[in-house]
């Protein structure tokens, strides 16, 4: 089913509104968020007037490097484009969600990492039949992949479920709007749509390894794949078939140095943790990137540029990621660190967990 007449919806002002409300989302305090909602109305008119004339132009991406822990060159795009970003998701997602497998995981609704890893510890079960034999792991990684990612495939590949020309052109206004050194390829780290895109991308692999393959155990998180399975040769000649997909269909290829099959009992590294058959730990640069993370926000607060709401919910939702893993005196220390650093602090999350106890309290 190819779907043509979707720009009146993209252009309304209804969807335009609500991506706007996505793209704010834990950003309302941010100056660029205030100024945009000092004259709601007025900008997404104006956005939607330009939309509908087809005149809309992208600004400039803003360029900056981050450790997390390896450098990054992140990509960021202007508050008024990303709600651009939202708008043109809102209305092409649902479409691509319908073909996407099970068990690809990242930017997804009711996915993400954990429950990747869950899947993952289904699947060893499944392959090693209960740890009664030996499971070998196929762990790779696709070499510069947002960098590589070719616009013309891209298109193509959208091509084959949307046709309305005027959502065509916003997608390669929006590609071409990142500038690298190798022409008509690239996405910026950063952009909704480049995850969004990234998912689109890839999903011909998945097909490829589901379909041709017939792989049963495998899972993918944007760059990230494992497949496992009884027999080392199987994932070798899995290995080499990919290689040699990427390269023919998607102008990709497996990084050499991060792409290697090994067995279950070694560990795996997988999405921040180490994964063994009756554990798994918390890689370690994992735990040191969120006490940089804690650090930068104690900072960030003591210049009052973040609420104290914000700084807890990043250290509540670290601690139920950390749950994941057999890291219990790694998270006693967080937690006592963290009560350390804001002694006479509480959250809106606190008092409401408070009053709604006092009220069952005096209820019961």
């Amino acid at each position: 089913m190819r779907h043509r007449n979707l720009w009146e919806g993209m252009c309304s002002y209804e969807n335009l509104l609500l991506a706007y409300k996505k793209a704010r989302k834990h950003k309302t305090t941010r100056q660029y968020v205030l100024e945009f909602e000092a004259n709601l109305q007025n900008n997404l008119l104006q956005l939607q007037k330009e939309l509908v004339s087809q005149k809309y132009k992208p600004k400039p991406l803003k360029t900056f490097i981050i450790a997390d822990p390896k450098i990054r060159k992140i990509s960021k795009s202007d508050f008024r484009d990303r709600i651009v970003h939202h708008a043109l998701c809102n209305i092409i997602e649902p479409i691509f969600e319908r073909t996407f497998i099970c068990d690809s995981f990242a930017n997804r609704k009711g996915k993400g990492a954990l429950n990747a890893i869950e899947r993952f510890g289904n699947f060893k079960r499944k392959a090693s039949r209960n740890n009664s034999r030996k499971c070998f792991v196929l762990k790779a990684d696709i070499r510069h992949y947002f960098e590589k990612v070719d616009h013309a495939i891209l298109t193509r590949i959208i091509n084959k479920k949307i046709k309305d020309p005027r959502i065509l052109s916003l997608i390669k206004i929006i590609l071409q709007n990142y500038k690298t050194r190798l022409l008509g390829k690239g996405m910026p780290l950063g952009n909704l749509t480049s995850q969004f895109f990234a998912n689109v991308y890839l999903n011909e692999l998945d097909y490829f390894v589901k379909q041709n393959l017939k792989a049963k155990y495998y899972i993918r998180y944007v760059d990230d794949f494992v497949i496992l399975h009884h027999d080392k040769g199987v994932l070798s000649e899995y290995q080499r078939k990919i290689n040699l997909f990427l390269s023919r269909n998607l102008e990709l290829e497996l990084h050499p140095d991060k792409s290697r099959i090994t067995t279950l009992h070694r560990g795996i590294c997988f999405l921040g943790f180490k994964i063994f058959y009756y554990h798994r730990l918390l890689k370690k640069s994992n735990a040191r990137k969120m006490r940089r993370k804690l650090q930068d926000l104690k900072k960030e607060y003591c210049f009052g540029n973040v609420p104290y709401d914000i700084i807890y919910d990043s250290a509540e939702g670290w601690l139920a990621y950390a749950k994941h893993a057999n890291a219990y005196r790694l998270r006693k220390e967080f937690a006592c660190r963290f009560e350390k650093d804001f002694p006479n602090e509480i959250s809106t999350k606190e008092i409401n967990r408070l009053e709604k106890w006092l009220g069952d309290k005096k209820l019961g």
